[in-house]
Protein backbone atom coordinates (compact mmCIF):
# COMPACT_ATOMS: atom_id res chain seq x y z
CA UNK A 1 0.00 0.00 0.00
CA UNK A 2 0.98 3.42 -0.61
CA UNK A 3 2.75 5.30 2.22
CA UNK A 4 2.20 8.77 3.27
CA UNK A 5 4.98 10.49 5.03
CA UNK A 6 3.48 13.53 5.14
CA UNK A 7 1.06 13.95 8.19
CA UNK A 8 -2.71 14.43 8.86
CA UNK A 9 -4.55 17.07 7.66
CA UNK A 10 -4.94 18.74 11.05
CA UNK A 11 -1.27 18.48 12.07
CA UNK A 12 -0.19 20.07 9.13
CA UNK A 13 -2.36 22.82 9.71
CA UNK A 14 -0.92 23.23 13.01
CA UNK A 15 2.60 23.26 11.86
CA UNK A 16 2.59 26.22 9.04
CA UNK A 17 1.80 28.78 11.78
CA UNK A 18 -1.06 30.66 10.29
CA UNK A 19 -4.23 29.52 8.12
CA UNK A 20 -6.34 31.28 5.95
CA UNK A 21 -9.88 30.92 4.44
CA UNK A 22 -8.33 30.34 0.57
CA UNK A 23 -6.75 27.73 2.53
CA UNK A 24 -9.76 26.34 3.22
CA UNK A 25 -11.22 26.34 0.26
CA UNK A 26 -8.12 24.77 -1.32
CA UNK A 27 -8.42 22.12 1.16
CA UNK A 28 -12.37 21.56 0.57
CA UNK A 29 -12.19 21.52 -3.21
CA UNK A 30 -9.62 18.60 -2.67
CA UNK A 31 -12.09 17.09 -0.35
CA UNK A 32 -14.82 17.16 -2.45
CA UNK A 33 -13.17 15.74 -5.79
CA UNK A 34 -12.30 12.94 -3.77
CA UNK A 35 -15.89 12.43 -3.24
CA UNK A 36 -16.66 13.19 -7.22
CA UNK A 37 -13.81 10.10 -7.88
CA UNK A 38 -15.58 7.95 -5.45
CA UNK A 39 -19.02 8.39 -6.40
CA UNK A 40 -17.79 7.93 -10.27
CA UNK A 41 -17.05 4.57 -8.91
CA UNK A 42 -19.91 3.85 -7.15
CA UNK A 43 -18.25 4.21 -3.97
CA UNK A 44 -19.54 5.87 -0.80
CA UNK A 45 -17.16 6.58 1.96
CA UNK A 46 -19.42 6.69 4.92
CA UNK A 47 -16.28 8.06 7.18
CA UNK A 48 -14.88 11.24 6.11
CA UNK A 49 -13.00 13.13 8.92
CA UNK A 50 -9.92 14.80 8.99
CA UNK A 51 -7.75 12.19 10.23
CA UNK A 52 -8.72 10.25 7.22
CA UNK A 53 -6.70 12.46 5.01
CA UNK A 54 -2.96 12.59 4.76
CA UNK A 55 -0.69 14.02 2.77
CA UNK A 56 1.81 12.39 0.71
CA UNK A 57 5.07 13.85 1.45
CA UNK A 58 6.36 16.54 3.76
CA UNK A 59 6.52 19.16 0.49
CA UNK A 60 4.51 22.46 0.66
CA UNK A 61 2.42 21.08 -2.45
CA UNK A 62 2.34 17.57 -1.48
CA UNK A 63 -0.89 15.77 -2.25
CA UNK A 64 -3.50 15.73 0.27
CA UNK A 65 -5.09 11.72 0.00
CA UNK A 66 -8.02 10.17 1.81
CA UNK A 67 -7.47 7.22 3.69
CA UNK A 68 -9.63 4.43 5.62
CA UNK A 69 -11.95 2.69 3.37
CA UNK A 70 -13.07 0.06 6.05
CA UNK A 71 -16.61 1.32 6.09
CA UNK A 72 -17.02 2.27 2.49
CA UNK A 73 -19.71 0.26 0.51
CA UNK A 74 -20.61 0.02 -3.34
CA UNK A 75 -24.39 1.56 -3.77
CA UNK A 76 -26.47 1.93 -6.99
CA UNK A 77 -28.30 4.87 -7.90
CA UNK A 78 -31.36 5.05 -5.72
CA UNK A 79 -30.11 2.45 -3.43
CA UNK A 80 -30.82 3.56 0.32
CA UNK A 81 -28.95 2.00 3.18
CA UNK A 82 -29.74 1.47 6.65
CA UNK A 83 -26.58 0.73 9.40
CA UNK A 84 -25.58 2.84 11.38
CA UNK A 85 -21.53 3.29 10.25
CA UNK A 86 -19.44 6.71 10.93
CA UNK A 87 -17.99 8.80 13.32
CA UNK A 88 -20.37 10.88 15.88
CA UNK A 89 -19.36 14.62 14.99
CA UNK A 90 -19.59 13.99 11.26
CA UNK A 91 -22.66 11.72 10.61
CA UNK A 92 -25.53 12.71 8.96
CA UNK A 93 -29.02 13.15 10.36
CA UNK A 94 -30.66 10.16 8.13
CA UNK A 95 -27.64 8.19 9.38
CA UNK A 96 -29.23 8.23 12.59
CA UNK A 97 -33.14 7.96 10.64
CA UNK A 98 -31.17 4.85 9.12
CA UNK A 99 -32.52 5.73 5.26
CA UNK A 100 -29.30 6.96 3.73
CA UNK A 101 -28.00 7.23 0.05
CA UNK A 102 -24.30 9.03 -0.51
CA UNK A 103 -25.52 12.32 0.50
CA UNK A 104 -24.13 11.13 3.70
CA UNK A 105 -20.50 12.24 2.18
CA UNK A 106 -21.38 15.96 1.40
CA UNK A 107 -22.54 16.36 4.58
CA UNK A 108 -19.57 15.11 6.39
CA UNK A 109 -17.01 17.01 3.93
CA UNK A 110 -19.28 20.19 4.98
CA UNK A 111 -18.74 19.99 8.63
CA UNK A 112 -15.14 19.40 7.90
CA UNK A 113 -15.46 22.75 6.44
CA UNK A 114 -16.89 24.20 8.98
CA UNK A 115 -13.86 23.18 11.37
CA UNK A 116 -11.76 24.59 8.85
CA UNK A 117 -12.65 27.91 8.71
CA UNK A 118 -13.68 28.25 12.84
CA UNK A 119 -11.79 25.57 14.53
CA UNK A 120 -14.98 23.66 16.44
CA UNK A 121 -17.14 21.15 15.35
CA UNK A 122 -20.45 22.80 14.11
CA UNK A 123 -22.94 20.23 16.51
CA UNK A 124 -20.82 19.36 19.44
CA UNK A 125 -21.88 17.80 23.29
CA UNK A 126 -20.07 15.96 25.73
CA UNK A 127 -21.98 12.50 24.65
CA UNK A 128 -22.90 10.84 21.83
CA UNK A 129 -26.38 11.23 22.44
CA UNK A 130 -26.05 15.37 22.92
CA UNK A 131 -23.93 15.05 19.46
CA UNK A 132 -26.92 13.42 18.04
CA UNK A 133 -29.52 15.52 19.22
CA UNK A 134 -27.51 18.73 18.16
CA UNK A 135 -27.26 17.13 14.71
CA UNK A 136 -31.27 17.15 14.37
CA UNK A 137 -31.79 20.25 15.50
CA UNK A 138 -29.02 21.63 12.86
CA UNK A 139 -28.74 24.36 14.32
CA UNK A 140 -25.55 26.51 12.43
CA UNK A 141 -23.24 29.11 13.90
CA UNK A 142 -22.27 31.66 12.27
CA UNK A 143 -21.79 34.12 15.15
CA UNK A 144 -18.67 33.19 17.11
CA UNK A 145 -15.07 34.45 16.00
CA UNK A 146 -14.26 34.38 13.30
CA UNK A 147 -17.20 33.63 11.32
CA UNK A 148 -17.91 37.73 11.22
CA UNK A 149 -14.38 38.26 9.06
CA UNK A 150 -15.49 34.62 6.94
CA UNK A 151 -17.07 35.51 3.22
CA UNK A 152 -20.68 35.15 2.79
CA UNK A 153 -19.66 32.40 -0.20
CA UNK A 154 -18.48 30.32 1.93
CA UNK A 155 -21.19 30.17 4.70
CA UNK A 156 -22.98 29.81 1.77
CA UNK A 157 -21.52 26.63 0.77
CA UNK A 158 -21.38 25.34 4.40
CA UNK A 159 -25.01 26.11 4.59
CA UNK A 160 -25.87 24.07 2.01
CA UNK A 161 -23.34 21.12 2.16
CA UNK A 162 -25.33 20.83 6.19
CA UNK A 163 -28.68 20.93 4.74
CA UNK A 164 -30.60 18.74 6.91
CA UNK A 165 -32.61 17.14 4.25
CA UNK A 166 -30.71 15.12 1.89
CA UNK A 167 -32.89 15.75 -0.77
CA UNK A 168 -31.98 19.28 -0.53
CA UNK A 169 -28.65 19.21 0.35
CA UNK A 170 -25.58 20.17 -2.54
CA UNK A 171 -24.82 17.41 -4.53
CA UNK A 172 -20.96 17.48 -5.32
CA UNK A 173 -21.46 18.38 -8.39
CA UNK A 174 -22.97 21.45 -6.96
CA UNK A 175 -20.41 22.03 -4.46
CA UNK A 176 -17.35 21.69 -6.99
CA UNK A 177 -18.95 24.77 -9.53
CA UNK A 178 -19.75 26.52 -6.32
CA UNK A 179 -18.48 30.11 -6.89
CA UNK A 180 -16.14 29.75 -3.52
CA UNK A 181 -14.82 26.58 -4.65
CA UNK A 182 -14.71 27.31 -8.61
CA UNK A 183 -12.37 30.10 -8.02
CA UNK A 184 -10.51 29.17 -4.17
CA UNK A 185 -7.18 30.56 -5.50
CA UNK A 186 -9.18 33.63 -5.76
CA UNK A 187 -10.64 33.31 -2.12
CA UNK A 188 -9.60 36.11 0.41
CA UNK A 189 -5.47 35.02 1.52
CA UNK A 190 -6.44 36.90 5.37
CA UNK A 191 -5.45 34.78 8.57
CA UNK A 192 -8.55 33.41 9.87
CA UNK A 193 -6.67 33.78 13.26
CA UNK A 194 -4.70 32.40 15.97
CA UNK A 195 -7.77 30.97 17.67
CA UNK A 196 -8.67 28.77 15.07
CA UNK A 197 -5.32 27.26 14.86
CA UNK A 198 -5.67 26.93 18.55
CA UNK A 199 -9.12 25.53 18.46
CA UNK A 200 -7.93 22.83 16.10
CA UNK A 201 -5.13 22.31 18.40
CA UNK A 202 -7.45 21.24 21.03
CA UNK A 203 -9.05 18.98 18.89
CA UNK A 204 -6.01 16.99 18.36
CA UNK A 205 -5.06 16.96 22.14
CA UNK A 206 -8.65 15.65 22.23
CA UNK A 207 -7.88 12.80 19.92
CA UNK A 208 -4.16 11.63 21.28
CA UNK A 209 -5.23 12.35 25.48
CA UNK A 210 -8.25 10.68 26.04
CA UNK A 211 -10.21 11.01 29.53
CA UNK A 212 -10.73 8.36 31.55
CA UNK A 213 -14.22 7.51 33.26
CA UNK A 214 -14.93 8.07 36.77
CA UNK A 215 -15.19 4.51 37.65
CA UNK A 216 -11.91 4.56 36.66
CA UNK A 217 -10.65 7.46 38.66
CA UNK A 218 -12.23 5.86 42.06
CA UNK A 219 -10.08 2.57 41.50
CA UNK A 220 -6.86 4.32 41.34
CA UNK A 221 -5.12 4.12 44.35
CA UNK A 222 -4.84 7.10 46.56
CA UNK A 223 -1.55 7.25 46.10
CA UNK A 224 -1.80 7.64 42.52
CA UNK A 225 -4.44 9.82 42.77
CA UNK A 226 -2.56 12.52 44.72
CA UNK A 227 0.19 11.81 42.20
CA UNK A 228 -1.73 12.72 39.59
CA UNK A 229 -3.19 16.12 41.28
CA UNK A 230 0.45 16.91 41.63
CA UNK A 231 1.06 16.57 38.00
CA UNK A 232 -2.14 19.15 37.23
CA UNK A 233 -0.98 21.25 39.55
CA UNK A 234 2.57 21.49 38.70
CA UNK A 235 1.45 21.49 34.87
CA UNK A 236 -0.81 24.64 35.77
CA UNK A 237 1.96 27.47 36.05
CA UNK A 238 -0.44 29.74 35.95
CA UNK A 239 -2.26 28.44 38.94
CA UNK A 240 -6.31 29.44 37.30
CA UNK A 241 -7.13 25.79 37.42
CA UNK A 242 -7.27 25.11 33.86
CA UNK A 243 -4.43 23.85 31.69
CA UNK A 244 -3.68 25.66 28.30
CA UNK A 245 -2.23 23.64 24.97
CA UNK A 246 1.01 25.38 25.94
CA UNK A 247 1.12 24.45 29.98
CA UNK A 248 -0.22 20.54 28.30
CA UNK A 249 2.67 20.24 25.93
CA UNK A 250 5.34 21.78 28.35
CA UNK A 251 4.17 19.75 31.40
CA UNK A 252 4.23 16.94 29.17
CA UNK A 253 7.23 17.01 28.08
CA UNK A 254 9.00 17.79 31.40
CA UNK A 255 7.53 14.65 33.27
CA UNK A 256 7.63 11.99 30.46
CA UNK A 257 5.01 9.24 29.99
CA UNK A 258 2.41 10.56 32.41
CA UNK A 259 -0.51 8.55 30.75
CA UNK A 260 1.11 5.39 32.11
CA UNK A 261 0.00 5.58 35.43
CA UNK A 262 -3.80 6.61 34.43
CA UNK A 263 -3.41 3.14 31.92
CA UNK A 264 -2.44 0.91 34.74
CA UNK A 265 -5.44 2.24 36.94
CA UNK A 266 -7.44 1.61 33.80
CA UNK A 267 -6.48 -2.07 33.21
CA UNK A 268 -6.49 -2.97 36.37
CA UNK A 269 -10.48 -1.56 36.50
CA UNK A 270 -11.63 -4.06 33.91
CA UNK A 271 -8.91 -6.99 35.00
CA UNK A 272 -11.22 -8.19 38.23
CA UNK A 273 -9.22 -11.41 38.86
CA UNK A 274 -5.77 -9.35 38.27
CA UNK A 275 -4.34 -12.51 36.19
CA UNK A 276 -2.67 -9.92 33.63
CA UNK A 277 -5.82 -9.92 31.16
CA UNK A 278 -8.65 -8.66 30.45
CA UNK A 279 -11.29 -11.47 29.40
CA UNK A 280 -14.67 -11.01 27.78
CA UNK A 281 -16.87 -11.76 30.58
CA UNK A 282 -14.47 -9.25 32.97
CA UNK A 283 -15.08 -6.43 30.21
CA UNK A 284 -18.96 -7.12 30.50
CA UNK A 285 -19.11 -7.00 33.60
CA UNK A 286 -16.53 -3.28 33.51
CA UNK A 287 -18.83 -2.09 30.53
CA UNK A 288 -22.54 -3.37 32.43
CA UNK A 289 -23.72 0.25 33.34
CA UNK A 290 -24.01 1.03 29.45
CA UNK A 291 -26.65 -0.07 27.00
CA UNK A 292 -25.11 -1.60 24.09
CA UNK A 293 -28.64 -2.98 22.48
CA UNK A 294 -29.89 -6.72 22.19
CA UNK A 295 -26.37 -7.42 20.71
CA UNK A 296 -24.76 -7.31 23.80
CA UNK A 297 -22.74 -10.44 24.04
CA UNK A 298 -21.95 -9.73 20.35
CA UNK A 299 -20.58 -6.50 20.50
CA UNK A 300 -18.33 -6.84 23.65
CA UNK A 301 -16.63 -10.23 21.54
CA UNK A 302 -16.07 -7.06 18.89
CA UNK A 303 -14.77 -5.17 21.26
CA UNK A 304 -11.97 -7.62 22.49
CA UNK A 305 -11.43 -8.67 18.67
CA UNK A 306 -10.56 -5.11 17.82
CA UNK A 307 -7.90 -4.86 20.64
CA UNK A 308 -6.57 -8.20 20.76
CA UNK A 309 -3.95 -8.26 18.76
CA UNK A 310 -2.36 -11.80 19.21
CA UNK A 311 -6.27 -13.12 18.98
CA UNK A 312 -6.17 -15.12 21.84
CA UNK A 313 -9.70 -13.80 22.60
CA UNK A 314 -8.52 -11.39 25.64
CA UNK A 315 -6.46 -8.37 26.01
CA UNK A 316 -3.24 -8.63 27.49
CA UNK A 317 -1.43 -4.81 29.41
CA UNK A 318 0.69 -4.69 26.28
CA UNK A 319 -2.69 -5.09 24.05
CA UNK A 320 -4.53 -2.42 26.29
CA UNK A 321 -1.59 0.29 26.60
CA UNK A 322 -1.05 0.07 22.63
CA UNK A 323 -4.84 0.88 22.12
CA UNK A 324 -4.80 3.65 24.35
CA UNK A 325 -1.94 5.03 23.01
CA UNK A 326 -3.79 5.53 20.11
CA UNK A 327 -5.51 8.34 21.27
CA UNK A 328 -8.92 6.80 21.54
CA UNK A 329 -11.22 6.65 24.57
CA UNK A 330 -11.74 2.35 25.63
CA UNK A 331 -15.24 2.68 24.82
CA UNK A 332 -15.11 4.49 21.21
CA UNK A 333 -11.61 1.87 20.47
CA UNK A 334 -14.25 -0.15 18.83
CA UNK A 335 -16.28 0.84 15.84
CA UNK A 336 -18.90 -1.82 17.28
CA UNK A 337 -19.19 -0.46 20.47
CA UNK A 338 -20.21 3.09 18.98
CA UNK A 339 -22.09 1.24 16.04
CA UNK A 340 -24.07 -0.40 19.26
CA UNK A 341 -24.70 2.72 21.36
CA UNK A 342 -25.32 4.61 18.50
CA UNK A 343 -28.16 2.17 17.35
CA UNK A 344 -29.71 2.02 20.79
CA UNK A 345 -30.16 5.71 20.52
CA UNK A 346 -31.37 5.88 16.83
CA UNK A 347 -33.88 3.59 18.16
CA UNK A 348 -34.98 5.39 21.55
CA UNK A 349 -35.52 8.78 19.36
CA UNK A 350 -37.07 7.30 16.75
CA UNK A 351 -39.96 6.33 19.77
CA UNK A 352 -39.76 9.60 20.45
CA UNK A 353 -40.60 10.83 17.45
CA UNK A 354 -37.90 13.20 17.74
CA UNK A 355 -35.73 12.17 13.99
CA UNK A 356 -38.71 12.34 11.62
CA UNK A 357 -37.80 14.27 8.71
CA UNK A 358 -39.73 17.82 8.66
CA UNK A 359 -41.01 19.02 5.25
Amino acid sequence: MELCQGGELFDRIVARGHYTERGAATITKTILEVVKVCYAHGVKHRDLKPENFLYADASENSRLEAIDFGLSIFFEPGQRFGEIVGSPYYMAPEVLRRNYGPEVDIWSAGVILYILLCGVPPFWAETEEGIAQAIVKCEIDFKRDPWPKVSEDAKELVKGMLDPNPYNRMTVEEALEHRWIHNAHQVPNVPLGENVRTRIKLILIDEQVQEESPQIADNLPQEEVAGIKQMFHMMDTDKNGNLTFEELKDGLQMIGQPLLILMSGSFRYFDKNDNGYIEIEELKEGLLEDNLGPNNDQVIQDIIFDVDLDKDGRVSYKEFEAMMTTGVEWRMASRQYSRAMLNALSQRMFKENSLHLKN
